[in-house]
């Protein structure tokens, strides 16, 4: 009896404690609660995004940004400029600025020049630094060419969507939402940005030369301008549209002639090099066969 009795005074006097200690933190208590209810699950917000990853890649990215600023402060500034519109024509290909791009490159042309000075020869040496030197701005190039090629192709079926969109009524910003949302490719990305710069207040027209400059696909541009001029003097869009899809389809179909004209004399060098020797070979092996045993 004794026992439960100071069982009873015990929880008792530990209730009475915990009951003052609540009275006294009650706030803290509830403040500290809420907080807990807010921050439930977002704990992971608190660090930064570039924290999350993992300790290698945190230090590839800072080791390539410290070189790129380096190599950016070294190189001249028209290189670089002249780097960024060859990016901006090829459409920005992997992602980097130009400063990367030529930091990469001197990387390549250094590693390239390491392995020729290994195999200690001249001829191994001038191959690797040509290579080295010139692989870059080829890769570049292609992506250039590719990209245009890809515009060119595409472009008659955009302006004759074009067309259609403005003859049904729409206006053009809405002809152009049209395009971009049933097509795609680089041209259609091209078209996204324009009308993007013009939803946000940029005029059209400026809006437009600053596509042309950034594409550099004759085509386009001779398009662009058009659209600009039937805009300035009021003439119908809709008339120019199908003007210069009729052009653009007559050109392309001038240039297509043009390389099938140039393909007999591209295949001389083919034809000289592993063509007529093979052909030689079997037409005169026999003879040469039998002359040697003729004169043995």
């Amino acid at each position: 009896m004794d026992y439960i009795l100071a069982c009873l005074i015990g929880m008792a006097l530990a209730a009475l404690v915990l009951a003052i200690l609540y009275s006294k933190n009650s706030k803290r208590i509830v403040a500290l609660a809420r907080l807990e209810e807010y921050t439930q699950g977002v704990e992971a917000s608190y660090l930064p995004p570039e924290l999350t990853a993992p300790l290698k890649e945190r230090l590839g990215i800072w080791l390539m940004q410290f070189f790129t600023r380096v190599s950016g402060k070294m190189l001249p500034g028209n290189k670089k400029e002249v780097y960024s519109r060859k990016l901006q024509m090829a459409g920005d290909p992997w992602g980097i600025n130009a400063e990367t791009f030529l930091f990469f490159k001197y990387l390549f042309l250094f590693i390239m020049l390491l392995i020729g000075i290994w195999t200690a020869n001249v001829l191994y040496f001038s191959v690797l630094f040509c290579l080295g030197y010139f692989m870059p701005d080829l890769c570049l190039k292609s992506k250039e060419k590719g990209r245009h090629e890809e515009i060119l192709k595409s472009l008659p079926d955009v302006l004759d969507l074009l067309s259609v969109s403005v003859e049904a009524g729409l206006g053009f910003d809405a002809a152009l939402q049209k395009v971009i949302d049933k097509s795609g490719g680089p041209l259609s990305d091209e078209f996204a940005k324009t009308l993007q710069e013009i939803n946000i207040g940029k005029h059209r027209r400026e809006a437009l030369r600053d596509m042309a400059e950034r594409v550099a696909v004759d085509d386009l541009t001779t398009f662009l301008a058009s659209i600009i001029q039937a805009e300035q003097l009021g003439v119908s869009i809709a008339n120019v549209l199908r003007l210069q899809s009729g052009q653009l389809r007559a050109n392309r179909r001038m240039r297509a002639e043009e390389k099938a004209q140039q393909a007999p004399v591209k295949i001389l060098i083919p034809l000289l090099l592993f063509i007529f020797p093979c052909i030689l070979l079997v037409l005169l092996g026999p003879a040469v066969i039998q002359l040697i045993d003729t004169f043995n």
